[in-house]
C-alpha cells in the first residue's frame, strides 16, 4: 500500500485515512481482505497498537468488517466512487475540477480570465438564431426524433471536406458525431482502456483530460511540453518505462500553452507511437482559431493509429453541443455500439444547428473577425500583464490562451484563492500539471480580459498572495 501523505494528524488517523482513500477509489474493492494488523504496521512503519486503533475507527464507522479467525474485510456496502478520491488529495485550488466549477458556477457578469470559452458576445449569435428559425420550420423529425448512430450525413460530409483542407483524409463513414469533444474522449476511453491502463498526457495539459481519465480509473503519466511539442527524449523514455495505451494531446494551439506542434516533432512522435504500439487521440478543438494550419498527427498518420476528435463549443456555441470522432472504419463500427449503449441516438437538433451555421457563408466571416479580435486581445493583454510582472511562456500566433509565468515567489494557487475573494476566477498552473510542476504559472483567457477591473482585481490578488507568502 502507498504511504499516506504527511499530515499534521495522529498516526492512527493517517492509517485509517489511507484505507478510506483506497476504498473510495476502488483500489480496495467491496469484500476485499485487508492486511493483518502486523503486516500493515510493518508496511507503514507504525506500531501494532496504532493499526488496532485505526481498524477500530473503521469498524465503528462501518467501512470495514471483522470476521473472527479470518481477519478484516472491506464492507460489502461501500460509498459511491468519488473522483476526488481517485488520486492523492490535492489542494482544492489545484484540483483539476476546481477551475471548471468556479467558472461554471460564477455569475455571467463576473470576470473569468481563468475559464476556457469566449464571451457570448464574441460568438455568432445571429447565425445561431437563423439556424434556430430554420430548425423550427423543418419537419418534426428534425427536432423530435433520435439521430442515426453515425449522425447527420450532411454534417459528416462537411466535416470530411473541412478536415481534408488540413491534410486529414477521412470519409464521411469514418466520422461519427458526438455530443461534445469530452463525450468523444469518453467513448474512446471506453473503447481502448481498462481500469489501471496507462495514459500519457502533456504537462501541462487541459485539466479536464485528467479529470476524465481519472473517471475511467486510468493511470496517468505526463511528458513535459515544449514550444514545438512534447519533449522527445522524455517521451521515448516514458513510453518505454510505462507502456501507455494512449497518448492524449492537442496538436494545434495546445491548451494551455498555445504552442504549435512542429513537423519534425510530429514525425518522431509517430515513430515512437509505432514502436510502442501507442494509440494517439488528437484533440483538434481549436482548429478554427488558427491563422495558418499547423501540422496534424492525423494527417501524417492517415488515421492508422491516430484518432482525431473535435467540437464547435469554442467558436459556435457551448449550448449546441456537437463534436465528432474521426478514426479508421473498424473502430468507428465498434464506437457506434458503445454510443448506442451509453447515449442511444445522439443530438439531432444540435447537429442540425451546427450544420446550418457551418454551411452558411457568415461563419467564415465570423471566424475572420474573431481571429482579428483575438490577435488584438492577445497583444493588449500581454502588454498589461507584463506591467504586473507576468510574462508569457511563449507568444502564440493565434488562439485565446496565454500561458504565463508569475513573478518569482508567487504561488498561482494562492493567487487564485485570493482572486475568488475579489470575484475573479483564475486558472492556476498546477490545475494543468499532472506532475505538479507549474506552481508559478497561470493560464489567462485574453477574450475574458477586456475590462480594466480584471487587472485591478488580479493585482489585488497578487498582492494579497505575496503578503500571505511573506507571513508564512
Amino acid at each position: 500500500m502507498d504511504e499516506a501523505s504527511p499530515k499534521a494528524m495522529p498516526r492512527a488517523a493517517m492509517a485509517a485515512d489511507l484505507i478510506r482513500q483506497r476504498i473510495a477509489n476502488r483500489s480496495l474493492a467491496a469484500g476485499a481482505k485487508l492486511p493483518s494488523i502486523r503486516k500493515l504496521a510493518a508496511m507503514l512503519g507504525f506500531s501494532t497498537s496504532t493499526i488496532v486503533e485505526a481498524y477500530d475507527r473503521l469498524l465503528a464507522e462501518g467501512a470495514i468488517t471483522s470476521r473472527p479467525g479470518a481477519g478484516f474485510f472491506v464492507a460489502r456496502h461501500v460509498a459511491p466512487f468519488e473522483l476526488a478520491a481517485a488520486e492523492p488529495r490535492l489542494d482544492r485550488a489545484i484540483d483539476p475540477f476546481w477551475v471548471s466549477r468556479q467558472s461554471l458556477e460564477s455569475g455571467d457578469d463576473e470576470p473569468k480570465p481563468g475559464c476556457g470559452w469566449l464571451p457570448s458576445s464574441w460568438l455568432p449569435e445571429e447565425g445561431m438564431r437563423k439556424a434556430l428559425r430554420q430548425a423550427s420550420r423543418a419537419p418534426a423529425a428534425g427536432f423530435m426524433a433520435y439521430s442515426s448512430p453515425l449522425g447527420l450525413p450532411a454534417l459528416r460530409t462537411l466535416l470530411s471536406r473541412r478536415m481534408a483542407e488540413k491534410g486529414v483524409e477521412a470519409g464521411p463513414d469514418q466520422i461519427m458525431l458526438t455530443e461534445s469533444g469530452i463525450q468523444a474522449i469518453d467513448l474512446l476511453c471506453r473503447l481502448l482502456l481498462s481500469p489501471g491502463d496507462t495514459v500519457m498526457v502533456d504537462d501541462p495539459c487541459y485539466f479536464n483530460f485528467q479529470a476524465l481519465l481519472r473517471a475511467h480509473r486510468a493511470r496517468i503519466v505526463s511528458v513535459p511540453y515544449t514550444p514545438h511539442g512534447p519533449d522527445l527524449e522524455l517521451f521515448a523514455r516514458i513510453a518505454t518505462e510505462n507502456r501507455p495505451r494512449i497518448y492524449l494531446t492537442n496538436s494545434a494551439l495546445h491548451n494551455p500553452t498555445g504552442a504549435v506542434l512542429s513537423s519534425v516533432t510530429a514525425h518522431r512522435v509517430l515513430k515512437q507511437a509505432e514502436l510502442h504500439d501507442l494509440v494517439i487521440i488528437e484533440d483538434d478543438i481549436f482548429a478554427d482559431f488558427e491563422e495558418r494550419a499547423a501540422p496534424r498527427l492525423a494527417a501524417f498518420d492517415g488515421l492508422e493509429r491516430v484518432i482525431q476528435i473535435g467540437s464547435f463549443s469554442k467558436t459556435l456555441s457551448a449550448s449546441a453541443r456537437c463534436g465528432y470522432i474521426a478514426a479508421k472504419r473498424d473502430w468507428i463500427d465498434t464506437l457506434i455500439d458503445i454510443k448506442i449503449a451509453t447515449s442511444f441516438g445522439g443530438g439531432r437538433l444540435s447537429a442540425d444547428l451546427t450544420y446550418a451555421v457551418l454551411s452558411d457563408g457568415g461563419y467564415r466571416k465570423h471566424l475572420e473577425t474573431l481571429r482579428a479580435r483575438l490577435s488584438q486581445a492577445r497583444l493588449s493583454t500581454t502588454t498589461r500583464l507584463r506591467k504586473l510582472g507576468i510574462s508569457p511562456w511563449i507568444e502564440p500566433d493565434a488562439g485565446m490562451f496565454l500561458w504565463c509565468r508569475l513573478p518569482d515567489g508567487l504561488d498561482a494557487a494562492d493567487v487564485a484563492r485570493a482572486g475568488l475573494k475579489h470575484n475573479l476566477v483564475l486558472a492556476p498552473g498546477n490545475a494543468f500539471s499532472h506532475a505538479q510542476t507549474a506552481t508559478g504559472f497561470m493560464r489567462f483567457n485574453v477574450a475574458q480580459m477586456s475590462d480594466d477591473v480584471v487587472f485591478e482585481r488580479l493585482e489585488q490578488a497578487m498582492s494579497q498572495a505575496a503578503r500571505q507568502g511573506a507571513g508564512s
